[in-house]
């Protein structure tokens, strides 16, 4: 069977309509604003080249449907629900921010909007609670993309009471019939998703996108501290960014590491060991002082001491968000 026909009344107005039995596919990839969206990935995310490689294909994917659809050529839609794996700070919930921009551009969502969710927004805690919740978070998505991270907890094998099948079933029968008004992103670790898609095929099914995204390496981490640290008005400068690419190297092999995360975390508190250096150290400073972070501050940290093996910093897994 024939699936939903594009809404062409939703498309923008894509500059390579046909004419003459042509259609300039430059033209309308330049006035659908595709690059636009990448560009900003590419200036918010270090690295990721997979990932973005992925993005791009689907756009290209999804400007040629349109195309197809203006030259009247039989088109279905094309299915657009994804699955997102990778551990914490790998820039997922970013990337399905970009992707909802991306598919309102492309007029694939009416609103462009992105609601985040999880087990907790959309799973009950007692009879005829999970319903009304999940479709409270589905109302609100409708039009824009719906992330559920961490999705694998709304399946728990070993608990025959939970009410989390409820809102899977809910959630499939939404990603079936109203998948031209809505794109579900499912996000998590890589192996608990591809558990949770063995326990609920109809999930996997449905969904046409999966994208892994990689960890950082040590220097695409060092460079996102660069542009973090540059955005809130501070600068390494050579020893500085020499330690701090050391305690990349030890942070990297303890418990709890989440890439991009857990370098936010490490500059939030280099900055407050910089300012209580300041103000013990008291006296009149340049202003070059109050941007500058030195070594001293970052050898602080807990992972240069011996016998000390991680920093607090994250919660347990089960809070970490994508």
């Amino acid at each position: 069977m024939e699936g939903p026909k594009l809404d062409s009344a939703m498309a923008p107005g894509l500059a390579g309509e046909a004419d003459n039995g042509l259609v300039d596919v430059g033209a309308a990839h330049r006035d659908s604003n595709v690059d636009d969206v990448l560009a900003e990935l590419d200036s918010e995310l270090v690295g990721l080249k997979p990932v973005k490689a992925r993005i791009r294909e689907i756009a290209s994917l999804l400007l040629v449907a349109r195309l197809r659809e203006k030259m009247e050529l039989s088109t279905e839609r094309p299915t657009l629900h994804m699955s997102f794996t990778g551990h914490p700070g790998t820039g997922k919930t970013t990337v399905a921010m970009r992707m909802a921009k991306l598919l309102h551009h492309m007029g694939y969502v009416r609103r462009g909007h992105l609601v985040v969710a999880t087990r907790d927004d959309l799973v009950g805690q007692y009879v005829g609670h999970t319903a009304p919740k999940t479709k409270e978070v589905l109302k609100r998505a409708m039009g824009g993309v719906l992330f559920i991270d961490e999705a694998y907890y709304l399946y728990r094998p070993e608990n025959e009471r939970d009410y989390g099948p409820e809102a899977i079933e809910i959630l499939l029968q939404v990603m079936e019939n109203q998948r031209e008004d809505l794109v579900i992103i499912l996000a998590g670790y890589k192996e608990r998703m591809e558990t949770f898609f063995q326990y609920n095929p109809g999930f996997h099914s449905r969904i046409a996108h999966h994208i892994d995204f990689p960890d950082y390496a040590p220097e695409e981490l060092l460079a996102i501290a660069e542009l973090m640290v540059g955005k809130q008005g501070y600068a390494f400068d050579e020893k500085s960014r020499q330690a701090f690419a050391e305690y990349l190297k030890l942070r990297i092999e303890q418990p709890h590491f989440a890439n991009a995360r857990s370098v936010r975390n490490a500059i939030d508190r280099i900055k407050l060991r910089q300012a209580n250096r300041l103000v013990r150290d008291g006296g009149s400073i340049p202003k070059a002082e109050l941007i500058r972070i030195d070594a001293a501050d970052i050898h602080q940290s807990r992972v240069f001491q011996r016998g000390l093996h991680t920093e607090c910093e994250t919660p347990p897994a089960r809070k970490e968000r994508s």
